[in-house]
């Protein structure tokens, strides 16, 4: 299968470390423009420098903007007006006992998880269905269907972008406009990775003897035994917003490894 991106305009949020940087590669191997994103500029203009040493014919734009606020959206908007593909990434998580997440933790996760996706397909998805042809993607997570119980707000968010996701398919459909989400599972992101590393260095055990504990007893369903890479989990987001995928649309499309086994 060829995937032949070339003249369309991707914008991915959060995409200067794991899954959304592989997922900027992945697009721009595929010849389109790539606009990045984050909310240092230092970590901005490294992947910038990256991206550009491994295509140098690509094109890419750099936008620091912390999509957690309007006023950081309106950032990103302003340099990036107009996008064929968004994939909506940008997020994070953090372990914490459910009765110690206060009310502004839940509401500061909600705006970067949920608001910024939100935002960025209210703005994006017009101009895409005035031109018949666009691609949403939702970065959401198996925790949206398996929900930790140490990861009660991630996993609410997650959840949220499900119905989000697959609300707007709804209205976008017919215009040439697909709307899916993506829901990995253990990945060797910047995120897990690090949490990985510093489970081994504090039992003083290597990475993948950390990473095998984990799944045994936190994911002892997965079917791969491993932690997926963030480069399976972006190969299959460049698929979705390929030609190729224009019958998949409102659909939860899951890289988890088989970790999730009783909900279809």
């Amino acid at each position: 299968m060829n995937i032949d991106l070339t003249g369309r305009k991707a914008v991915v949020t959060g995409s200067t470390a794991g899954i959304g940087r592989a997922i900027a590669e992945g697009l721009a191997r595929t010849g389109a423009s790539v606009v990045i994103n984050g909310r240092r500029e230092d970590r901005v203009a490294a992947t910038l420098r990256e991206l550009r040493a491994l295509f140098p014919k690509g094109e890419f734009i750099g936008v620091v903007a912390d999509l957690a606020t309007p006023e950081g959206a309106a950032d990103l908007f302003a340099r990036a007006p107009d996008a064929d593909i968004l994939v909506n990434n940008v997020g994070t998580g953090r372990a914490k006992p459910f009765f110690e997440i206060g009310d502004s933790e839940w509401i500061d996760l909600f705006e970067l998880n949920v608001m910024s996706g939100i935002r960025a397909s209210r703005h994006y998805v017009p101009n895409m269905m005035k031109r018949g042809w666009g691609r949403v993607v939702f970065i959401s997570s198996e925790s949206a269907l398996a929900i930790p119980v140490d990861l009660i707000d991630y996993a609410m968010t997650k959840t949220a972008q499900l119905a989000i996701s697959r609300g707007l398919a709804e209205v976008v459909g017919g215009t040439g406009v697909t709307v899916n989400s993506v829901l990995p599972g253990p990945t060797n992101s910047e995120i897990m990775g690090g949490w990985m590393k510093a489970s081994a260095e504090a039992q003083g055990i290597t990475q993948e003897e950390a990473e095998q504990q984990f799944l045994k007893t936190t994911r002892p369903t997965t079917l791969i035994k491993r932690f997926a890479t963030t480069e399976e989990v972006a190969n299959l987001v460049v698929y979705v917003c390929s030609e190729q995928a224009s019958a998949t649309t409102g659909a939860s499309l899951r890289v988890d490894g088989g970790v999730v086994r009783t909900i279809a």
